[in-house]
């Protein structure tokens, strides 16, 4: 197994062992969609690559979460060991997609703790779909 699944109250954290290639979806990582329900509307993903040593991030890393609602304002901030490097407000829709920088990613990265934190704070509660949200983070 290449990640380890950790669920708490409003925040789900995936611990990677090794990099994952290419475009995967939450269901692909071990997730369903009955754990992706948060009703307060505060939605925490935790992306933990503490355990990878080597690896070659994808040329626009990305973190697609698509939702059963129909939301109106959705606000993202995405963390990478404590610096914020992409704050955005989706308007309307079904599914969020959030590009990360890459050459930002490999100038935060750091030899024992490298998380990437993906806040969303939607204005009700939401379910989030597993099949249909996805990561690509790696070559």
């Amino acid at each position: 197994m290449s990640a380890k699944i950790e669920l708490n109250q409003g925040e789900v954290k995936i611990n990677f062992f090794s990099p994952i290639s290419g475009k995967t979806s939450f269901k692909d990582l071990g997730l369903n969609d009955q754990d992706l329900v948060f009703e307060s509307g505060f939605v925490r993903l935790v992306f933990d690559f503490e355990g990878i040593k080597d690896h070659d991030y994808y040329k626009v890393p990305l973190v697609e979460v698509s939702y059963k609602e129909n939301m109106a304002e959705i606000h993202w901030q995405c963390d990478f060991n404590k610096e914020t490097i992409l704050d955005k407000t989706d308007n309307h829709g079904h599914s969020s997609i959030m590009l990360l920088n890459k050459k930002r990613l490999i100038e935060l990265e750091q030899h024992h703790e490298n998380k990437l934190i993906v806040h969303g704070e939607f204005p009700e509660g939401v379910h989030i779909l597993a099949e249909d949200s996805f990561i690509n983070f790696f070559k």
